[in-house]
């Protein structure tokens, strides 16, 4: 049973068997009496938020009522918390996950008597619906972060979401080609409008989205310097924008494919749109749609005779080829523009083999003299 505590003009702060301290607010709004209860774990940590309730009410704000449910708090949470604190293509993901599966199967439910079970049967449902693992993660992820603000706002006791453990993702192998494979698809590129974006793709590891907003004001063929600074999708973390020093391969290819882009635009004459700068563009000077890179790079690998593979491939290709010389993998980092050294590791297990096989080799040649 609660035990109950009052101090003076504190109002009804109590308890509870868990050890956790319950505040309630009985208050009256549009003509009807309502009631909210603010968590905490301590008295104070309650008190304070039975407080700024009594202060909002004084100033004329709302109280989120008890009867506030899982959808109504998701869209509030969407505007006031995620809009404002990320970026615009993120915010959208949100909202499209939270509104196609999590507001039909939970936005109904009392936000307050929202349990763990509730969270997981959900999880099992869009599984057993034919989600990816991937994107159950990513639904269990809003969830723990949205309820860890309702957390924090006293709306809930606790974050059951915390309690839910999300399906684990079994992550592909990474195939990146061979030295061999590479040079077929370059030899099979050679002349191609594209030639000198696989080229760089794989010697300086860039995503697909910097190579289509790389611009030219940001390649120094002078100096053989490349910066990323844009994408035509934002950069993914401060990390993304980067300095590389350019292979001399691929400098030359970008040289060439200078050149051509200029014979390029003389033949457009009025009708190229070079307001964007880019280095890769459509014969108009138009900015390459992705998925046409994509087909033209399936149909390069065709030519190729290699296997169909995803364009992330290369820059895999252009890691492990770094690390397989016996770079640094800080400096492997930099040059993939890497947020979390994690990330390069992860590809440095690929090539441990070979590397431990090198080590080998140059110990003989100490010990032997």
């Amino acid at each position: 049973m609660a035990r109950k505590r009052r101090g003076k003009g504190e109002g009804s702060i109590t308890q509870l068997p868990d050890g956790r301290w319950q505040a309630r607010l009985t208050y009256w709004e549009g003509g009807r009496r309502r009631r909210k209860a603010f968590y905490g774990k301590t008295r104070a940590e309650a008190r304070a938020k039975l407080m700024a309730a009594l202060a909002d009410l004084q100033r004329g704000l709302p109280v989120p009522p008890e009867r506030q449910s899982v959808g109504e708090f998701l869209e509030r949470w969407l505007k006031d918390v995620v809009a404002p604190s990320v970026r615009p293509r993120t915010f959208a993901s949100y909202s499209q996950l939270v509104r196609r599966h999590l507001l039909p199967t939970l936005g109904r439910v009392r936000l307050v008597r929202l349990t763990a079970q509730d969270i997981q049967a959900c999880l099992n449902q869009k599984r057993q619906e034919g989600l990816s693992a991937r994107t159950v993660q990513y639904l269990h992820a809003i969830l723990r972060r949205a309820l860890g603000q309702a957390e924090k706002w006293g709306l809930v006791a606790r974050n059951v979401a915390r309690l839910v453990d999300a399906p684990k993702v079994v992550r592909p192998e990474v195939k990146p080609l061979a030295p061999e494979d590479v040079r077929r698809l370059l030899d099979a590129a050679r002349g191609d409008s594209l030639e000198a974006l696989y080229v760089v793709a794989i010697a300086v590891g860039l995503r697909q989205g910097e190579l289509l907003g790389l611009r030219w004001q940001d390649v120094d063929l002078e100096r053989g310097l490349l910066s990323v600074r844009v994408q035509l999708t934002e950069p993914k973390s401060s990390r993304s924008k980067r300095t590389v020093q350019l292979p001399a391969v691929a400098l030359k290819a970008l040289r060439e494919h200078r050149a051509r882009q200029l014979e390029e635009r003389l033949r457009a004459g009025l009708i190229w749109d070079g307001s964007m700068d880019l280095v890769f563009t459509t014969t108009r000077g138009t900015p390459l749609d992705a998925r046409n890179v994509v087909r033209h790079f399936h149909g390069l690998l065709a030519r190729a005779g290699l296997p169909r593979m995803p364009f992330h491939n290369l820059r895999h290709t252009a890691a492990i080829l770094l690390l397989a010389q016996g770079l640094d993998i800080r400096v492997v980092q930099q040059v993939l523009g890497h947020s979390q050294i994690a990330l390069t590791a992860n590809l440095y297990t690929q090539v441990m083999p070979v590397l431990l096989e090198d080590a080998a080799k140059r110990m003989d040649a100490i010990l032997r003299g």
